[in-house]
C-alpha cells in the first residue's frame, strides 16, 4: 500500500472519529446537558418528557425504594454539588424533609423548583403525583423551571410540555371510562396509603392498612379483614417498595389474594393504565 492510500485511510479514519464526537442534530453532547435532579422516579419521567436531550436526571430515591427511608449515595450527593436545578416534590416527603437543607448547603447555588406549587394538599398525604391532574400541575411548573435556567429552549421546553400535557389528558379521560361505570363497589384497600389524590379524583374509596410509616397492629390488621369483608373485598393492593407479609395476611382471612400496584412508576402512564386495570378487577 502507497503513502497516497495510508494518508487517505487516515484522513477517514479522523472524520470518523470528529463525527462520532458530535452530538446528533437538535441534541446537546453529554457534558452541556444540563444536571438536573429530582426526588422520586415519577418526577424523572416528566423532566425527560420535556427536558429531553437537553437534561441530565439524577433522582435520589433510587427505584424500588421507599422515599420515607431512603438516604442518598455518594454518588447522587456528587451529581446535587454539580447540578443547576432541583425539583422537590414540596408535598413533606419524608426524604425532603430529611435532606433538603443537607443538599442545599451542598450546592447553594443550586435552584430549586417546588412542584407542589398550585396543588391543593390533602391532610398529610404526600404522594400528590398519583394523581394526573396533580401531574400536570407538576408538569408545568417543571417546564416553567427548565425554562427560567435555559430560555434559549424554551420553544423546545413548551410544545413538549403541550405534548405531555395532552397525555396525561388522554390517560384522565381512559381512566374516568375504565372507572365511572362500576356501582357494585368504588372501594379498595392497599397497604401503603399512596393513592387518595388518585381515589379522590375518582370518587373512590382508599382503605390503607399501614398508617404514618408504621407496621399495622393486630388490632389494625382485624379491623382491615373486618372492612374488607363488609365491603366484599377480594384483592389487598400492595406496593413493590413495601413489605407484604401482613397484606397477605388480610387477604388470605378474606380468600382474596394481594396485587401490586406501583406508587413510584418509571413510566408515569403506562403505569397509570396498569393501576386502573388492577382496580378494575375489585369493582367489576
Amino acid at each position: 500500500m502507497d503513502n497516497r492510500s495510508w494518508i487517505v485511510i487516515g484522513c477517514l479514519i479522523a472524520v470518523a472519529c470528529v463525527i462520532a464526537c458530535i452530538a446528533p442534530e437538535g441534541e446537546r453532547a453529554e457534558d452541556e446537558q444540563i444536571g438536573v435532579i429530582v426526588t422520586i422516579v415519577p418526577q424523572a419521567d416528566f423532566v425527560d418528557k420535556i427536558g429531553a436531550d437537553n437534561v441530565a436526571v439524577t433522582v435520589m430515591v433510587s427505584p424500588g425504594a421507599s422515599p420515607h427511608t431512603y438516604e442518598p449515595t455518594p454518588s447522587q450527593l456528587r451529581a446535587v454539588s454539580k447540578a443547576k436545578m432541583y425539583f422537590k416534590v414540596g408535598s413533606g416527603v419524608e426524604f425532603e424533609n430529611a435532606w433538603m437543607d443537607k443538599i442545599m448547603a451542598l450546592n447553594p447555588d443550586m435552584q430549586v423548583v417546588d412542584c407542589a406549587n398550585g396543588i391543593s394538599k390533602m391532610g398529610n398525604d404526600q404522594h400528590i403525583w398519583n394523581s394526573p391532574l396533580n401531574a400536570k400541575v407538576m408538569v408545568e411548573n417543571i417546564c416553567e423551571g427548565l425554562i427560567e435556567i435555559d430560555h434559549e429552549h424554551e420553544a423546545e421546553y413548551t410544545a413538549n410540555r403541550d405534548k405531555y400535557l395532552q397525555e396525561l389528558d388522554d390517560i384522565d379521560a381512559y381512566i374516568h371510562e375504565r372507572l365511572d361505570s362500576f356501582t357494585n363497589t368504588r372501594v379498595f384497600m392497599c397497604y401503603h396509603p399512596s393513592f387518595e389524590y388518585f381515589a379522590s379524583e375518582y370518587n373512590l374509596t382508599q382503605i390503607a392498612i399501614e398508617h404514618k410509616g408504621k407496621a399495622p397492629t393486630p388490632k389494625v390488621i382485624r379491623n382491615c379483614i373486618d372492612q374488607a369483608r363488609q365491603y366484599n373485598l377480594s384483592y389487598v393492593y400492595v406496593a413493590p417498595q413495601f413489605a407484604t407479609k401482613d397484606a397477605e395476611v388480610i387477604a388470605h382471612a378474606i380468600d382474596g389474594q394481594t396485587v401490586f400496584i406501583d406508587p413510584l412508576p418509571l413510566d408515569y402512564t403506562a403505569n397509570m393504565r396498569s393501576i386502573v386495570e388492577a382496580l378494575s378487577l375489585e369493582m367489576e
